[in-house]
């Protein structure tokens, strides 16, 4: 039979109101603690979650609404996040939204019916009305990488237009004057860093024209279509600032199939550096997100709300980022 709380009482010589205090996440004693914790151990007790979350009205359980499971970056960031929650003794309940802002709304709704302690938000939509039915329920809220235009909750970000500038940064002091641009213009993100990107070449004196300023989604099929689109062009970008992850891959899917070669034919930087780059030639320029910082604070914030139960002033928090060298630019 398994055990029972009676029989780490009988182990520890402990009272049930002390044990039961301990497993529903109150203070006992340090010595206490130990005893109770080697019980657990020595009895192979398991804790009721659902009997112990009706008494502390805790499910210990974070939902995690990500804008979409197949892209890489979610499920780093998301390895990083359940990592820093099992040290608070959290589990993590993903919903996908498939870049679907109804699915979204919809998966809001779903988290609140699980009755999940606090929700971490890698958002599709741009404005905030998507998370008024888990606010209005009070249920601390976290986003993750992406801001909301409207709403004001906890975030965990970098600053995406300074990386971005401080990114063409390698182009423009290799004498590159021809630099196009394939970002997304759905994505916070994405237009955070086109709008990096442009403020760099407007500070250098530089125009873009209009068929270097190539704008879709965080995609591989964006990023290939767009280079492709670029050199098609009969006057050709020396360089090109890629704002993510699959707009890069697919942009450099695109230049091996049309026999062009970096960075002699073209030159290329991208964003969010991953193993795949240190394997593809050439070594692309990259600008580095700290993930693993980005979702342990992001958990240690909505920690603080869920025990101290607060939702007012909610604090934003730009992390920086670093450039990792390659060598995909050509000096002109």
């Amino acid at each position: 039979m398994p055990a029972t709380i009676r029989d780490i009482k009988k182990q520890t010589g402990l009272s049930l109101a002390t044990i039961s205090k301990y497993l529903n996440g109150g203070n006992v004693l340090p010595e206490n603690k130990v005893k109770i914790e080697a019980a657990i151990k020595d009895l192979h007790y398991e804790v009721n979650e659902i009997a112990r979350g009706l008494v502390t009205n805790k499910t210990r359980t974070v939902g995690i609404l990500v804008y979409s499971i197949e892209s890489p970056f979610s499920g780093l960031i998301l390895t990083h996040v359940g990592t820093a929650l099992r040290k608070h003794g959290y589990g993590m309940l993903i919903a996908d939204s498939c870049n679907d802002e109804e699915i979204e709304a919809a998966n809001v709704k779903y988290l609140i019916s699980k009755k999940v302690d606090g929700i971490i938000v890698i958002p599709v939509a741009s404005k905030g009305d998507f998370l008024l039915p888990a606010k209005n329920a009070g249920i601390p809220i976290v986003l993750l990488d992406r801001s909301l235009t409207d709403a004001q909750y906890d975030c965990v970000r970098i600053d995406n237009r300074k990386s971005a500038n401080y990114a063409m940064k390698e182009l423009l002091n290799k004498n590159h004057k021809k630099i196009a641009v394939i970002a997304s213009e759905k994505e916070y993100t994405g237009r955070e860093r086109y709008n990096g990107f442009m403020d760099a070449m407007r500070d250098a004196g530089l125009d873009v024209p209009k068929e270097y300023q190539v704008r879709g989604t965080h995609s591989i099929a964006s990023g290939y279509n767009g280079m492709k689109q670029l050199l098609a062009l009969k006057d050709k970008p020396t360089a090109v600032f890629m704002s993510n992850y699959e707009i890069t891959l697919g942009a450099m899917l695109a230049i091996n199939e049309l026999g062009y070669k970096s960075p002699d034919d073209i030159s290329l930087v991208g964003f969010d550096d991953q193993i795949i780059f240190h394997i593809l030639k050439p070594q692309v320029y990259m600008i580095e997100q700290p993930l693993q910082e980005m979702g342990e604070k992001a958990v240690d914030m909505l920690m603080k709300r869920v025990t101290d139960g607060s939702l007012d002033n909610p604090v934003e928090i730009a992390l920086a980022t670093r450039m990792v060298q390659g060598n995909s630019i050509k000096e002109m």
